[in-house]
């Protein structure tokens, strides 16, 4: 595996509640990490079809802009009764007509078409978020971290905190949804810790151990 040289690196993101994470997750590793928006970078087209191919062009034109390593990661909730549905176009889901996202539209579809298929009891309404992590270097090279928490689909939409579908998922083995913890719980991992909860911490802590000399 490639070193990580030095501590600066860009956040290819301009999603603002994937920087707050972000900004959680690196805080205890001193990194100076600045975001794609802060450059002033444009936001990629996300044309693949895969968590990977989309984090390689948001990390690899962020790379590619600033000459300096970029993390970037793609993310979205698979949901089993829509045969893996939105995946890759969880954030899509969201659009309105004016290219604002609201999620509660996205929720709320999600559970039409959860009931439309059949899914109402907690063992038909199982899915996962996954997220992948990409470290990209300027001149292409990339490697991947992956993270999934699983769970179930709850409704009505429980909880303020978080974003995106974190209020209607419910962690496996929890009484309180993504959107109803704080976001020292919703990670729930730090330095030292055996086990991160969310997905993106879970792929932020493989990257850490690889790339941070985190235990």
């Amino acid at each position: 595996m490639r070193p990580l040289e030095g501590r600066k690196i860009v956040v290819a993101s301009h999603n603002a509640g994937k920087l707050r994470e972000f900004a959680d997750l690196m805080g205890p590793f001193g990194l100076e990490a600045k975001s794609a928006k802060e450059y002033g970078l444009p936001e990629p087209e996300e044309t693949g079809t895969t968590f990977e191919q989309n984090a390689y062009i948001k990390a690899f034109a962020a790379a590619g802009a600033t000459g300096l390593p970029a993390l970037s990661d793609d993310s979205g909730l698979v949901i089993d009764a829509l045969g893996g549905q939105p995946g890759v176009y969880t954030a899509n889901w969201a659009e309105k007509p004016d290219g604002t996202r609201d999620f509660g539209i996205a929720m709320a579809r999600a559970e039409k078409e959860m009931q439309a298929a059949g899914a109402k009891t907690p063992a038909e309404r199982t899915g996962r978020f996954v997220a992948v992590i990409c470290l990209a270097w300027p001149d292409g090279e990339a490697e991947y971290f992956r993270g999934e928490a699983e769970g179930t689909l709850v409704w009505p939409p429980r909880g303020d905190a978080g974003f995106g579908y974190d209020p209607v998922f419910l962690p496996q083995g929890h009484e309180r949804t993504f959107g109803e913890m704080s976001a020292e719980e919703k990670h729930g991992w730090k330095p030292g810790q055996a086990e991160a909860l969310s997905h993106r911490a879970r792929a932020f802590q493989k990257f850490a151990r690889a790339k941070l000399g985190s235990a």
